[in-house]
């Protein structure tokens, strides 16, 4: 992330990533402190329904070098294992999945030579 991100301290920052004229990841730097930083990613594309647009809340650790997702798809407060069948439908490795959809996705953007842009 960190690679993508070469200014991640600073708060209110907004930078986004065109994979394709129709494609285009937001990421926003909600909180920063020295050790941690809270990001929100968000596709934003107009001809996508907004419910299958991928978003979720990050925090980085900077000090261990390490990504967790807070939320995803508007579902805070992910629990390491579900019982199954739930309510909510979730896996039971939920929190598993995203982080693995997250680290899919960093090494997607990575691959591909996306151009960025930062704004306030």
């Amino acid at each position: 992330m960190l690679k993508l991100l070469p200014d991640c301290d600073s708060e209110d920052l907004t930078y986004a990533f065109s994979i394709t004229s129709k494609l285009t990841y937001k990421i926003t730097i909600l909180d920063s402190t020295r050790y941690t930083s809270t990001l929100k990613i968000a596709q934003v594309d107009s001809s996508t329904p907004a419910f299958l647009r991928p978003s979720m809340v990050v925090r980085l650790y900077h000090d261990a070098r390490v990504a967790e997702v807070l939320e995803a798809q508007r579902t805070s407060q992910l629990k390491p294992v579900y019982e199954y069948p739930n309510l909510s439908m979730h896996q039971r490795n939920e929190k598993f999945l995203v982080n693995v959809f997250l680290a899919e996705w960093l090494h997607f953007c990575l691959t591909q030579q996306i151009a960025s842009s930062s704004y306030n």
